[in-house]
């Protein structure tokens, strides 16, 4: 099956001379769940507008649903949902009319029972009367998630939605996003609580500089690129590594307390055994162990460190 979107070789540059993308590549299976990680200023809003036909490449080219998003602009823009990181709505217009003129925006038939269903699901039914100045800014972030949702897309970007909100709503909205997995709604999302991606989303991609480092599914990078740390605490505490355990991924911790044992998950159980072994030999005891997965922000960090 073809990808739903798809990216190739896309570049932008400002009239300054500012290169924002450089040569991104990158196609997005139906139904699934992306995230996209990149610190301030990495090309991820760039992106995401240029999908969404808000801003032009400079080079490249893009398609939705196979569909040019230059050249057939009204169908890549009606199988489309945006929800954007600035909070830019008629502050004098009620809720239900805000999100049902958006739905007629995008050529929809008026569909009161699907509008119902979109606050209800986002916890807005209750304020479907109040105009948008009379809510609170994490409210107004679950009204432009209903806008985005109202004209019923197949693609759902999710540029930074939860920046600024609190915990109900993030819960809510990941509820929603789950939601609309299941019923094969594919879903782009930027962020930067990292652990909301490591917890929704299939695949991972990093953006730095302009350049997709990776895209990778979110188990098979964290087993590539994550490592697995036994901490062992020792009876006795230790000046230095004897001669005969250096250079076997062990290190000293904690003032000499500990010991750190870095390790390759693919052999977990023989390397572990092994090493217990050796401690036993060389009269090391300890009290007690622990283990220590890297996360996915380790992994971020560590990737967006090396290409600064």
């Amino acid at each position: 099956m073809a990808p739903i979107i798809s990216i190739r070789n896309l570049t932008k540059t400002y009239a300054n001379g500012f290169q924002a993308l450089k040569g991104i590549d990158l196609d997005v299976e139906k139904g699934e769940i992306l995230a996209l990680l990149g610190p301030n200023g990495a090309g991820k809003t760039t992106m995401i507008s240029i999908v969404c036909g808000i801003a032009n490449p400079s080079g490249g080219t893009v398609t939705v649903g196979g569909h040019d998003v230059i050249k057939d602009f009204r169908a890549t823009r009606s199988m489309i949902g945006l929800v954007p990181q600035e909070l830019t709505t008629d502050q004098f217009e009620t809720v239900w009319n805000t999100v049902s003129f958006s739905r007629g925006l995008h050529g929809k038939k008026a569909n009161p029972a699907h509008i119902e269903k979109v606050l209800r699901d986002l916890s807005l039914w209750e304020k479907k009367d109040n105009t948008l100045r009379e809510l609170s800014g994490g409210m107004k972030r679950r009204v432009l998630i209903a806008k985005a949702l109202s004209h019923e897309p197949e693609i759902l970007f999710l540029d930074e939605p939860t920046a600024g909100v609190d915990v109900t709503l993030r819960k809510d909205m990941w509820h929603v996003v789950e939601g609309l997995r299941q019923s094969g709604v594919t879903i782009i999302l930027t962020t930067h609580y990292i652990e909301e991606a490591e917890e929704i989303a299939d695949r991972v991609g990093v953006i730095n500089g302009g350049q997709l480092l990776l895209v990778e599914q979110k188990a098979a990078l964290m087993a590539k690129l994550g490592r697995k740390q036994l901490i062992l605490d020792l009876v006795e505490p230790l000046e230095a590594l004897p001669d005969c355990l250096q250079g076997n991924g062990l290190s000293v911790g904690d003032g000499g307390t500990t010991l750190i044992y870095d390790f390759d998950t693919t052999h977990e159980h023989a390397s572990i055994a092994k090493l217990l072994s050796r401690l036993e030999e060389e009269g090391i005891h300890f009290r007690d162990l622990s283990t220590r997965q890297s996360s996915l922000e380790d992994i971020f960090v560590s990737l967006v460190g090396g290409h600064k």
